[in-house]
Order: C-alpha cells, then structure tokens, then sequence
C-alpha cells in the first residue's frame, strides 16, 4: 500500500500550508491514513532517526517521500541510504550547514513554540548526511525562481539529471503547491 511521507523544514511543522494542503487532499480521495507527517526534531541526527523508524515500520519500497526546504535535503538522505523510490523535492535546501550557520544560536519554532539552540555540532549533523550521490530517476525536483530563502540554481544544479519543474516567480513556499498537488499524488501512486 503506497503511502506518502511528508518532511517538514527547518523550524516548521506539520501544521505547514503545504503540509496540510497535502493532508486534506488525500483525505478527501479516502486516503487519509496513508499520510505520514512527523514533527522533526530541530537536530539533524534525531530527525534522520525519526525518519528511520518511519521508513523502516512502512517499508522503503512503499513510500513517496516529499520533503519542502530542510525536509528535501533529509528526504534526499533517506531516499539514498533506504532506496525509497520516489521522493517529491520542494525548493529543497542543499547542503544546507552552509545557510543555517548564519542562524546559530537561539530558535524558536513558530509552529509548535519548541524554543532551542542551534549550535556548531548541529551543522555537523547535517554535514555528515550529505548524500555522497543521488540516483536522479527516483527524483522530481519543484523549484520557484524567487525563492527569497534558498537560491534555486543551487538545488537546479544539485539535481541535474532529475525530472525538474521550475516556475517563474513564486516564493520560498512554493504558491504553486496546491495546483501540482494532484499530478504528484498520481505519481505517488495515490490517486484514488
């Protein structure tokens, strides 16, 4: 049975617009307990961990992983160390210890109040779950070119290769989410 892991990014939930988005849309095809959206802890290690666990109680092979920003580059991990088939990259962050170095010490997530610190060995984290490659058939890759966060040409490179849809325009939350929504659901395999 296809279901559809959704990770979140860096300092959100799932209580996200796409997250919810996402949700909503498999339940109103029937499908609402093939999704998955963990809360991830804002440390690298422990989220790889929770996605572990998730992989492992659903099975690789079942899976579509989609991961927006922070939740792309764990999704990217994943898919590489547990050979997940499909997997749906959202402006997705890449190497990202090189950006949120210069968020270093304390957070807060907006979602969910988690107040935290984000500290050197965190970076390391997410060093150490660089994919040293990627298989481009499993990916497709959704870009918007005005992402305010994350330079689009870096993922647009990262990703050569891999099925890509780049938008003019948009921003780092991707407005075009609930349009592409049910042609990556057909992908998925969860179409109804």
């Amino acid at each position: 049975m296809n279901k559809l892991l959704y990770l979140h990014g860096f300092n959100s939930s799932p209580a996200s617009d796409k997250a919810r988005q996402t949700e909503a849309s498999l339940r109103e095809r029937g499908l609402a307990e093939r999704f998955i959206c963990p809360t991830l802890p804002p440390s690298a290690e422990a989220a790889a961990a929770t996605i572990a666990t998730l992989i492992d109680a659903h099975g690789a092979a079942n899976l579509t992983l989609v991961g927006s920003s922070l939740g792309g580059f764990l999704a990217s991990w994943a898919a590489e160390r547990f050979d997940v088939p499909r997997v749906v990259l959202i402006n997705p962050a890449v190497r990202p210890a090189r950006l949120l170095h210069a968020y270093l010490g304390p957070q807060r997530n907006l979602y969910t109040g988690e107040e935290y610190l984000l500290e050197a060995h965190h970076m390391d984290e997410l060093v150490a779950l660089e994919p040293p490659r990627i298989t481009p058939s499993r990916y497709w890759l959704l870009l918007e070119t005005a992402d305010e966060t994350l330079d689009y040409r870096d993922a647009l490179d990262y990703y050569a290769g891999c099925r890509q849809t780049v938008i003019a325009g948009g921003d780092h939350g991707f407005q075009n989410w609930g349009r592409l929504l049910p042609e990556v659901l057909t992908w998925a395999g969860l179409d109804g």
